[in-house]
Formats: C-alpha cells, sequence, structure tokens
C-alpha cells in the first residue's frame, strides 16, 4: 500500500480543486477530479430510497455529458457506501467479494461518503469504469475533501 499524501500536497490539491470549483462550476470539477484517476467516469450520486440518483456526471470520453442514468442500489457499489458510511475502492469486482453484494457491470470503483449540511447521509462522490483502474490510496483525503465541498455548491442555501 503506497504512502498517505502529505498534508502540504494535500491542502495544495484541495486548493486548485477549490479554484475550478468556484471559477468553472462543479461539472468542471467533476473533470479535474477525474484527470487525476484512469476511471472513466466521476459523478455524485444521491440516496433516493431504492435508487443511486445522478446529480452530476463526467465522462471522459463524452466530456459534454453532464448527467448520467439513475441506478437501482442493488446495482451501485454506492450502496455499500451507504451502509458502511466509509469510503470504498474496488479494484476488480471479479475478485473482490464485497462485489457480490451488488449486480453491476462495473469493474473498478472508488467512492466516498458525501453527508448534507446537518450531517445526514446525502450520498456519494465516486469514479468508476467497467474496465480495470489503478488503486487510488493517496488520493482518497482529496476525494472525501471534495465531496463535502461539491454538496455545498450543489446546495448553496443548505
Amino acid at each position: 500500500m503506497a504512502a498517505e499524501q502529505s498534508p502540504a500536497a494535500l491542502a495544495a490539491d484541495l486548493q486548485a480543486f477549490t479554484q475550478v470549483l468556484h471559477q468553472r462550476g462543479v461539472h468542471a470539477a467533476l473533470g479535474y477530479l477525474n484527470q487525476r484517476t484512469t476511471h472513466r467516469y466521476t459523478g455524485v450520486f444521491r440516496f433516493d430510497g431504492r435508487l443511486s440518483r445522478n446529480v452530476v456526471l463526467f465522462d471522459r470520453y463524452q466530456p459534454h455529458v453532464q448527467q448520467g442514468n439513475d441506478v437501482p442500489l442493488v446495482e451501485a457499489f454506492c450502496s455499500l457506501i451507504g451502509r458502511e458510511q466509509a469510503s470504498l475502492q474496488i479494484l476488480n469486482a471479479a475478485l473482490d467479494p464485497r462485489a457480490r453484494a451488488v449486480d453491476t457491470l462495473v469493474i473498478s470503483y472508488c467512492g466516498v461518503v458525501i453527508y448534507d449540511a446537518q450531517g445526514r447521509l446525502y450520498g456519494t462522490l465516486c469514479h468508476y469504469d467497467v474496465d480495470l483502474c489503478q488503486e487510488l490510496v493517496l488520493y482518497l483525503p482529496l476525494l472525501e475533501a471534495a465531496g463535502a465541498l461539491l454538496y455545498q455548491a450543489l446546495h448553496p442555501a443548505c
């Protein structure tokens, strides 16, 4: 397992992310995060009953797309994050026993919890792909911080 990112490097990455978020918006901020991974998709999903609703999506191969499909929780790794309320990384769903609980075509997934302004479970910020992708150990603290900032940007009145 790789060493953790230094606090100074995390602060610099978070500052750059925040600048993109405030100057260019949520979709561009997801694009910024997507550049730091090998995953095709980066998205914010909101829990809604038995669905994981896509709020905003960045697709590396179709960057003009800004929203994806909603997904039943039984088909989404987001459901595992919601259940455990903890970050989750699955490098290869075919080999990871946690993936057996989810009926999906996604092979690689990395996601973090997003809480609302009152500290309740809101949804996830995640990277995912139907192909194998690289591990993102150093990157999880940035994703966790970005999730809170994205929620604030999507719900400025909260």
